[in-house]
């Protein structure tokens, strides 16, 4: 396992974008919209990682809960494996318990949450990309 990226929750995804994208020196950032998240993203690729700025896009989106309840700033990171079902599986022998199923994501990959009481107050998320 790898990180994959850190994401940070946001009000404007656009206007974060650009002050992000001007303090880390960075040319070019996707965005995405994630309709089953209910969140705006852009990605911002760095040498070793990435940031994923979200921002949601409904009132049931659980970014906009996060941002009513402790305003912008960290919100999860992101896991990398090859494997999400046997590391799901594999897991949750260990007694981690997760959010949901694994389910779709941004750019294709698949997704699940750890819940936050697994990891010390940590929210992280397993994320799959695709072959």
């Amino acid at each position: 396992m790898k990180i994959d990226h850190i994401a940070i929750a946001v009000n404007d995804v656009e206007e974060s974008a650009k002050i992000y994208q001007k303090a880390l020196g960075v040319k070019n950032i996707e965005f995405e919209t994630v309709e089953s998240e209910g969140v705006k993203v852009a990605i911002i690729h760095l040498e070793n990682g990435k940031i994923e700025l979200m921002q949601p896009t409904n009132d049931t989106s659980p970014i906009k809960k996060f941002l009513d309840k402790k305003g912008q700033g960290l919100h999860h990171i992101a896991l990398e494996t090859n494997d999400i079902n046997g590391e799901v599986t594999r897991m949750e022998s260990c007694g981690v318990q997760f959010l949901g199923k694994v389910r779709p994501g941004s750019a294709g990959t698949k997704v699940t949450f750890i819940h936050p009481k697994s990891l010390d107050g940590v929210l992280a998320e397993l994320c799959s990309h695709p072959k």
